[in-house]
C-alpha cells in the first residue's frame, strides 16, 4: 500500500471503532456523525481489503487483521500526540484528562483516597478510572492504551515498559480480638495450628506458603478469597486468621475488632511498582500523575 494515498485520519476512526466495537459510540468518541464513521469504515475496508469489524448481535467483532493492527496503530497515534505536544506545558489545574489505572482492592484502599484528596486540591478536573488488576502484568491493555499505568507487584516486566519503585510493604497476622487460641504473638507451632484465610489474588502460592514449603511445613487454609477488603471483615467475625499487608491490617484494626501480630518468621518486605509504557516517559500529564502517586507513598511513610 502506498502511504501517500492513505488518509491518516482514518486511523483515528479505526482506533475508536476497535475501542468501542460500536459505530454509534465510536462516533460519539470522535465527535463525528454516525454516517461519517460508517463511511470511514467502508473506506478502511476497501483500502485494507478486509472487513475489519463484523457485526455479531449488537457488537462488532474485530477480525484477526484488525486485532493485529490495533496495538501498532494505537502506539503510532500516541507517539504523534506526544510529538505534537512536545514543548507544551501541562496545567493540571485546567486539565480534564481521565486516566485508567489497574490496581488491587488493597492498593486502591491505601492509595486512592489520598490521591483523590491531592487531585481535588490541585487538579479538580482530572478523572480516574480504576480497573481490577490480575496477578500478571496486563501488558496488552498497556500496549493498547486501555490502561495508562498499573500499580502492583510484578516479577517479570518486559523491556518496553518503564517500572518505578512505589512503596515497600510488610505482612502481619490479623486475628479476631477475642480469638480463643490467640492471646499474644503466636510462635510458629501455634501459627501452623490456626485455621487460615488466604487472599490469593489469582496466585497459586503466596510469600507465606512459599517460605513454609521451603521449610517442609504447611498451614491449614480453610478459606480463600481474591478480595483483601472482605478478608478483614471475615476475620473479624470468625475464628479464621489472615496474613495481610501491614497498612491494610492497621487500617481495619482501627475499624474492626482485630488484633495484629508480627509473623513468627522473617519474610522481609515485598515491593509495589508503578509500570507504564516506556514511550510515555515524555508524556507530561502521565508523568505528573506518577509524581502525585509517589507523593502519596511518601506521605504514608511519614504518617
Amino acid at each position: 500500500m502506498n502511504i501517500a494515498n492513505f488518509d491518516l485520519n482514518l486511523l483515528r476512526v479505526l482506533d475508536a471503532l476497535l475501542r468501542e466495537q460500536n459505530v454509534s459510540r465510536a462516533a460519539e468518541r470522535l465527535a463525528l456523525s454516525q454516517p461519517a464513521v460508517s463511511n470511514a469504515l467502508n473506506r478502511l475496508r476497501e483500502l485494507l481489503d478486509d472487513p475489519l469489524l463484523v457485526r455479531i448481535g449488537r457488537r462488532m467483532q474485530p477480525t484477526p487483521r484488525a486485532l493485529a493492527l490495533e496495538a501498532p496503530i494505537r502506539s503510532a497515534l500516541r507517539q504523534i500526540e506526544q510529538s505534537l505536544a512536545a514543548g507544551e506545558t501541562f496545567d493540571p489545574a485546567e486539565s480534564r484528562q481521565r486516566f485508567s489505572i489497574a490496581v488491587t482492592d488493597y492498593v486502591e484502599l491505601i492509595c486512592m483516597p489520598s490521591l483523590l484528596d491531592r487531585l481535588s486540591q490541585h487538579a479538580p478536573g482530572i478523572g480516574i478510572d480504576i480497573r481490577h488488576l490480575s496477578p500478571t502484568l496486563p501488558a496488552e491493555a498497556l500496549d493498547k492504551s486501555e490502561l495508562d499505568l498499573v500499580l502492583g507487584r510484578f516479577d517479570d516486566v518486559p523491556a518496553r515498559f518503564a517500572r518505578q519503585h512505589w512503596m515497600s510493604e510488610t505482612l502481619q497476622l490479623a486475628v479476631q480480638r477475642d480469638h480463643p487460641q490467640v492471646d499474644g504473638p503466636p510462635d510458629l507451632e501455634r501459627f501452623l495450628a490456626l485455621r487460615h484465610l488466604w487472599v490469593h489474588g489469582g496466585q497459586t502460592r503466596g510469600m507465606v506458603d512459599q517460605w513454609l514449603g521451603e521449610q517442609g511445613l504447611s498451614r491449614q487454609i480453610l478459606y480463600t478469597t481474591p478480595n483483601y477488603l472482605q478478608a478483614a471483615h471475615i476475620v473479624a467475625g470468625s475464628e479464621l486468621v489472615a496474613v495481610l499487608p501491614t497498612q491494610l491490617a492497621r487500617h481495619f484494626a482501627r475499624l474492626l475488632p482485630l488484633n495484629l501480630f508480627d509473623l513468627p518468621f522473617a519474610l522481609g518486605p515485598f515491593h509495589l511498582e508503578i509500570v507504564h509504557l516506556a514511550q510515555r516517559q515524555r508524556d507530561p500529564a502521565l508523568q505528573w500523575l506518577i509524581v502525585e502517586i509517589q507523593a502519596v507513598a511518601e506521605g504514608a511513610r511519614h504518617a
